[in-house]
């Protein structure tokens, strides 16, 4: 039977009863579960998100991970992150599974045809973690197999690439990833593609919640390129999902994405789902209090 992590269900508790305090107003943005946008926050602006993937291996139980995060536009140029990760796995435990502190950088502020982001982050995380916030190296599904164990901590940089590009409505985002765990294992390699598009790039002239530009529809590719030592596609895995979003006027975004694992590595299907939702000006509102 599934149950929440206590820490997990706390920390969305606390997030979530910040949100009745303030009026909120949908994203703007690309919504994609794994691949990054050159989008970034607005200076001011917090979001609250929650993200969960379930998966079901064949050989193992199932299970569901979750990732708390909180983001916030530091400058135009600089957004930072807060990750709080958890999971459950059937007819096993329920864990809290560490933290992940992100930043990105946008040297370009201008739009261009391709507009890079830098992106540095760090995790603590242990070897419970099923988040699955990114695929490197030769992450497989017979990770997942084990049973939750939560000895091994995970120390890791991660850094990536992450290019842009608005094209008649269109949204093309590139990942290049490049992950180290800082006890002294080799790089390990991956990538993310995503494309997404609103339904309609006109507004409706009358006031509606289902009009078809409050949806977005797109695709994810993502997965690992090996190691240092074994660069490639030999003993990876690798996935492709479509995406749906659905940005309630003035309210929080719906995220939703059905994936489907591309070979004998990946799993064969995982659920994503998520929700969102944007705080305008927190830190003058915070000072008001």
């Amino acid at each position: 039977m599934f149950r929440l992590a206590p820490n997990f269900s706390a920390a969305v508790l606390v997030c979530a009863a910040s949100l009745l305090l303030w009026p909120v107003r949908c994203q703007a943005q690309p919504e994609y579960f794994v691949t990054y946008s050159h989008h970034m926050e607005e200076p001011g602006t917090l979001e609250f998100a929650a993200r969960s993937v379930t998966g079901f291996p064949q050989a193992g139980n199932a299970f569901w991970g979750n990732a708390v995060e909180l983001e916030y536009g530091v400058k135009t140029w600089w957004t930072s992150e807060l990750y709080l990760d958890s999971q459950t796995t059937a007819n096993e435990s329920s864990l809290f599974t560490g933290f992940r502190l992100e930043n990105r950088f946008r040297p370009l502020l201008r739009e261009h045809w391709i507009n890079p982001v830098l992106y540095a982050e760090f995790e603590n995380i242990n070897s419970a973690d099923k988040a699955l916030l990114e695929v490197v190296g030769h992450d497989s599904n017979a990770d997942f197999v084990t049973r939750n164990d939560r000895s091994e901590k995970k120390r890791e940089a991660e850094l990536k690439l992450i290019l842009g590009s608005n094209v008649r409505g269109w949204n093309i985002s590139e990942n290049i990833i490049a992950e180290k765990n800082l006890r002294g294992a080799p790089w390990e390699f991956g990538y993310a593609v995503g494309v997404s598009r609103p339904l309609s790039l006109v507004a409706s002239p009358n006031s509606c919640r289902f009009c078809r530009e409050n949806f977005a529809m797109g695709a994810e590719l993502y997965g690992g390129l090996g190691d240092r030592y074994s660069f490639g596609l030999h003993d990876t895995s690798h996935y492709l999902a479509p995406i749906t979003s659905f940005h309630v006027p003035s309210g929080p975004v719906f995220t939703v994405s059905p994936g489907a694992g591309l070979n004998s590595n990946s799993h064969g299907f995982l659920l994503r789902f998520g929700v969102s939702y944007e705080i305008d000006q927190f830190a003058s509102r915070l000072r008001k209090m």
